[in-house]
């Protein structure tokens, strides 16, 4: 068994989005809004939203505050809320109002919590493709379409904030010739495809720990590969109860189908037409390289990178020379009811206060939209 054998089409999966029913987002202390939505056959999820978010961080957070207290029935889509720039930074000391103690992932629970008792529906969930109008969805109201592996959602406007920590540099040999083929960033998404089946996972971070974790599921071994030593606290390697999700990390050591290889470096993705046949790596001390045999190769940055995060919609909006989506004064991109926020623009302003404000931005200039009005309606103005 091979792992292309066995990967369905995007056209297969999208056959599946049929039938209909309804489902109610859960109470919150302030609004309960209800989601129309629909399930297929293989009860896939399709829900129907004013404004679908792909992206957790604080601009999307702050986004989703914004719409949902104007009475638009929001959704975010977040693969990792433990991924992205603010969630990885340890003191926020340049945000107003907040304590230079506080932790970036703190503050980021905070404006999700806040978002969510507003009413809005937050998901973790990796997207990997979506569409963006009326001739591609064949609808003429909800003509925003976010594929995800768990779930569909339909919505009449799409928000895209997925920041810039993409991986940057040139990908290791045979990474992007098998890319879908046995290579993959996504074990959520791909996992179940490598069932009793040997994998290899390269990185050092909680993101690539949690998709390993996952994979132990369903593969008969996970190899995780690491470049440095976190064994223990050493000055060359990492200190990881600074770094890692300690807890997460003793989880995943302790099942029996993983396989730790510190200090070895991923030189190589090695395949043939089936897909990846193997990984070529050098262990410490080893005079000589050897091929491990996997059949898929699970890519993770080390931390991540500064490159905007648009592999799902770089083909449906603009982009400018360095990889950032272009968007006028209201975060509009060149389509009509999509919007960037935040680092996924390839601003030099990366800062968490200027992501708040683009969310900001881009959620009245939606209600705007939405609502087929002149002017912006300020959120402060209440009865």
């Amino acid at each position: 068994m091979t792992s292309v054998s066995c990967r369905p089409t995007v056209a297969a999966l999208l056959l599946l989005l049929q039938t209909t029913c309804a489902f109610v987002a859960p109470s919150s202390n302030v609004r309960t809004p209800t989601f129309a939505g629909s399930r297929t056959k293989l009860h896939m999820e399709v829900v129907e939203v004013d404004v679908a978010i792909v992206g957790g961080g604080p601009a999307g957070c702050t986004c989703a505050l914004y719409t949902s207290r104007a009475d638009l029935s929001t959704i975010i889509l977040d693969k990792n809320p433990a991924s992205g720039a603010l969630a990885i930074t340890s003191h926020i000391a340049n945000y107003p109002g907040v304590d230079r103690t506080m932790s970036g992932s703190e503050l980021l629970e905070q404006m999700r919590v806040q978002a969510v008792q507003y009413g809005t529906r937050y998901e973790r969930a990796q997207v990997f493709m979506i569409d963006v109008s009326a001739e591609e969805t064949g609808d003429e109201v909800y003509n925003k379409c976010v594929y995800t592996p768990e779930l569909t959602v339909k919505a009449r406007s799409l928000v895209l904030a997925t920041g810039a920590m993409g991986r940057v540099g040139n990908p290791l040999p045979g990474e992007k010739e098998f890319l879908g083929q046995g290579v993959s960033y996504c074990a959520t998404c791909d996992g179940a495809f490598y069932r009793d089946a040997p994998v290899a996972v390269y990185g050092v971070s909680t993101e690539a720990i949690e998709e390993a974790l996952y994979l132990t599921k369903f593969a008969s071994t996970v190899y995780w590969i690491t470049s440095v030593c976190i064994s223990r606290d050493t000055v060359s390697g990492l200190e990881r109860n600074k770094v890692l999700d300690q807890d997460l990390l003793e989880t995943f050591l302790a099942k029996s189908n993983v396989v730790h290889l510190e200090r070895t470096k991923l030189l190589e993705v090695v395949g043939d037409m089936s897909g990846v046949t193997g990984v070529k790596i050098k262990k410490p001390d080893a005079d000589e390289e050897e091929i491990l045999a996997v059949e898929g190769a699970f890519i993770y940055g080390a931390g991540g990178g500064s490159k905007p995060i648009t592999d799902f919609c770089q083909s449906k909006v603009e982009l400018d020379d360095n990889g950032g989506v272009i968007v006028d004064e209201d975060m509009k991109t060149n389509r009509d009811g999509v919007y960037a926020i935040g680092d996924i623009r390839n601003t030099d302003y990366k800062q968490v206060v200027v992501a708040a404000s683009d969310g900001c931005i881009a959620a009245m200039s939606i209600e705007k939209f939405l609502n087929n009005r002149k002017t912006v309606k300020v959120d402060w103005i209440h009865k």
